[in-house]
Order: C-alpha cells, then structure tokens, then sequence
C-alpha cells in the first residue's frame, strides 16, 4: 500500500505498461492500491481511476 497518491498514481500506470493489462488505483483506510482490473471487486466508489496500456 502506498500512502502517497503521486506515488501509486506513478507505479499503477508503470504496472499496467508493465504488465500490459488494465489496473484499477484504489483508495482503502489504509492508503492506496493497485491490482489488476478484472480482480477488482471491491466498492466502486473507492476507484480513484483505472489505467488501460492499450488507450
């Protein structure tokens, strides 16, 4: 979990280049995450927003 949005903004979108996979940049009580898309199923309030390598 990163504490720091510029950070988990910076590794998300590295991680769907990366990867080359959509990821979702969440926000939890605990900081921000970052997991691939299609095993999001948490609260879709929490998206802060979902980075596409191939857009």
């Amino acid at each position: 979990m990163a504490h720091d949005l510029t950070l988990a903004r910076s590794y998300a979108f590295s991680l769907a280049k990366t990867l080359m996979v959509c990821v979702t940049l969440f926000q939890t009580d605990g900081g921000y995450g970052v997991m691939t898309s299609d095993e999001f199923d948490g609260d879709p309030a929490s998206v802060i927003t979902e980075y596409d390598p191939f857009a």
